[in-house]
């Protein structure tokens, strides 16, 4: 592979375990109160409205209880009192590589991040714990008027364009969660595409936990206005804890009228991470938007990207990979919400379960009666690695009214030992025989990412088989 292809990010799950003793400037303690929200609110400096919002989901979360629809009983694990749920060095995300405190620097080197910004993408975000520590737009994107900054100057340099689509598509009340990210929001990106701008190569953020008993609850809200186009890939990793650690990020899309935005996400959390996150889009006339997600590590992940197709001719997909090892739950999905004529959705989902590991498909297609030319496909797999392991799928789809269409499709399958044996004749290990059947079985959905992620995805499935044989 040239250096010119080199992955941005290394998902080797052991390249993310290790952490820096840090002494922070900021830090709220542990636990959550009122007077929690309004250190936050302090220290960064918020809008009287942003302390409002902020309290409202407070409110919120308390009033709402946990999940019980969701398929674990893994959630009463989190110990909120026990979280610490602010945590700084800085405000103001430096644009210098070369200002970047020493102990994150070392940290996103030792993670890639500098040098592949240089090489392939347009522009890098890096968040530490609470705050973005770089943030960075290479010069020809920020000149086409292009927008890269982290949520918080967002909030500050942009207070209009922020203020208007800031928790619209993602009401602060749409979950119990949803609503602890509204009440302790930090970090996250801010995206603006001007009309007909087409960014040619990738953003990127990559969020990073250090610190332990640790919650990270970026907000990234990402507008591509009216034939705008933009990819934006996110990659995530923390070191391994004996406590749980918890993640709880909200995304919001908007695509304007035939704008495409495509969001691609590979996960690599240790797996004492609890994963809750709300991710939705909402598409314009003739606009797209695309979820590509990659599911591995974590303790529990629930994680379900929405698509609301408001105008005519809309288009929404998501296609999922999942990766569920011993001691993990990957509960995924997707949801289409159908909200005009002539709309399309497309749902591809494959998950890999392996030793006590669990994977969960849950997912919703909604297209009411009054609509017509609607299409959706969903379309389900999921492969045992041994008799241990486990899939559960749970759709849910409801198509009324006249001119509409769906189509629903689901597998479960298992590696067979006769298969194992014939390629083990032929001189591959267990492992290797493991892996290659995994990959096949991955290989089409796997296509679909960028180059830099797709060989870095199937080497990670390597490393996994190599641990589950024996």
């Amino acid at each position: 592979m040239s250096t010119e292809t080199k992955p941005q990010i290394d998902i080797d799950r052991s390249a993310g375990d290790f952490r820096y003793e840090m002494d922070y400037a900021y830090d709220a303690g542990v636990g959550l109160t009122e007077a929690t929200i309004d250190y936050i609110s302090d220290v960064k400096g918020d809008p009287d409205w942003v302390r409002a919002f902020r309290k409202e989901g407070y409110r919120k979360f308390l009033e709402k209880p946990m999940p019980t629809n969701w398929a674990t009983k893994d959630l009463d694990n989190i110990v909120f009192e026990n979280i610490r749920y602010y945590l700084a060095q800085g405000q103001q995300a430096s644009r210098s590589w070369d200002d970047v405190p020493a102990e994150m620097k070392e940290t996103f080197e030792r993670l890639g991040i500098p040098e592949q910004e240089r090489k392939f993408l347009a522009g890098v975000e890096a968040q530490f714990d609470s705050e973005a520590a770089y943030s960075n737009i290479k010069a020809a994107v920020g000149e086409q008027g292009v927008i890269f900054v982290g949520s918080t100057d967002g909030l500050k340099e942009h207070p209009e364009l922020f203020k208007k689509w800031f928790g619209k598509v993602i009401p602060s009340g749409d979950n119990k969660f949803s609503a602890l990210n509204s009440a302790v929001f930090s970090g996250g990106s801010f995206i603006y595409v001007p009309p007909g701008v087409k960014v040619k190569h990738p953003l990127q953020a990559y969020f990073r936990i250090n610190a332990q008993n640790f919650g990270q609850f970026e907000r990234t809200l990402i507008i591509a206005d009216e034939g705008a186009e933009v990819t934006y890939m996110e990659g995530c990793t923390a070191p391994k804890f004996e406590t749980a650690t918890l993640h709880s990020a909200v995304v919001e899309l908007v695509a304007m009228k035939g704008a495409k935005i495509q969001y691609i996400t590979v996960q690599n959390w240790s797996s004492n991470v609890f994963n809750l996150v709300t991710k939705r889009g909402l598409a314009h006339e003739d606009a797209e938007i695309k979820w590509i997600d990659c599911n591995i590590g974590s303790r529990l992940t629930m994680k379900y990207p929405g698509v609301v197709m408001k105008g005519k001719g809309a288009r929404g997909e998501v296609v999922s990979i999942a990766l569920a090892g011993d001691g993990q739950h990957q509960d995924t999905g997707a949801k289409m919400i159908h909200a005009a004529d002539n709309t399309t959705s497309n749902i591809i989902s494959k998950s890999i379960s392996l030793g006590t590991g669990r994977s969960t498909y849950r997912g919703m297609v909604h297209v009411p009666k009054h609509l017509k030319g609607c299409k959706n496909n969903t379309e389900c797999d999921a492969l045992l690695i041994n008799s241990h392991s486990r899939t559960d799928t749970y759709p849910a789809i409801s198509v009324r009214g006249q001119g509409n269409a769906v189509q629903h499709e689901a597998s479960v399958s298992q590696i067979s030992s006769e298969q194992i044996f014939y390629m083990q004749q032929r001189g591959l290990s267990e492992a290797a025989a493991m892996s290659l059947a995994v990959n096949g079985f991955v290989n089409d959905l796997v296509q679909q990412f960028p180059m830099e992620y797709s060989v870095e995805l199937k080497r990670l499935i390597d490393l996994e088989m190599e641990g589950s044989v024996g």
